[in-house]
């Protein structure tokens, strides 16, 4: 929580956030981590950085959506982002998805600033615990992103699930701190199996 915010970090000449992620970072490898996840998508411009300071696996959520895509809507060719502005000028999700020959498409710059960051950061945003408000404005991305041939939307940052909802909109959220969670549960499932098989064996 002490890490400075991402965008501001990024793209308006706030403190770095960079410093604090390694930080964080070796000292969970210290305290015994098998693995990290990072549960922020803009601080994914920062992975190869992060992954360079430590000598543990740091998975990616953008990595792990764009294989969940692949695997159960493998025939998608378009999709909208809905995200922070930080997220969404580093190219995070639009350069790794444009290698699977998929597009990323993102709310115009009107819509992205008065529909989504103030969905986010606004007075009656998400990060002030609001949800109603926020959510009438999601949806208002979500219809434009959907008026501009979008298939699925990609709920790209980690406040947006708290105020937008499936039965909210009619096309499939997908939902990147989901699939992050599901992959750190498998990941640590496998590594207990391995310490118990190791075990039955030294017995």
């Amino acid at each position: 929580p002490q890490i400075p915010d991402r965008t501001a970090g990024i793209l308006y000449d706030g403190e770095s956030p960079l410093p604090e992620l390694l930080v964080t970072a070796k000292k969970l490898e210290h305290s015994g981590a098998d693995f990290v996840i990072i549960p922020c998508n803009t601080s994914h411009f920062f992975i190869k950085e992060v992954r360079a300071s430590v000598n543990i696996p740091v998975i990616s959520m953008i990595e792990e959506t764009l294989a969940f895509v692949k695997n159960n809507y493998p025939d998608t060719k378009k999709i909208g982002l809905l995200a922070t502005t930080g997220t969404i000028k580093t190219g995070i999700y639009k350069n790794l998805f444009e290698s699977g020959d998929i597009e990323i498409i993102s709310p115009i710059h009107r819509n992205q600033e008065s529909l989504v960051m103030e969905a986010i950061y606004g007075t009656n945003g998400i990060k002030s615990g609001e949800k109603e408000r926020p959510n009438k404005l999601l949806k208002d991305a979500v219809s434009n992103l959907r008026e501009r041939g979008a298939e699925l939307i990609i709920m790209g940052c980690t406040e947006i699930p708290l105020a937008l909802k499936q039965e909210n909109v009619d096309c499939i959220l997908i939902n990147p701190t989901k699939i992050l969670c599901e992959k750190a549960v498998t990941l640590a499932q496998e590594h207990y199996e391995q310490e118990s098989e190791l075990v039955i064996e030294e017995e």
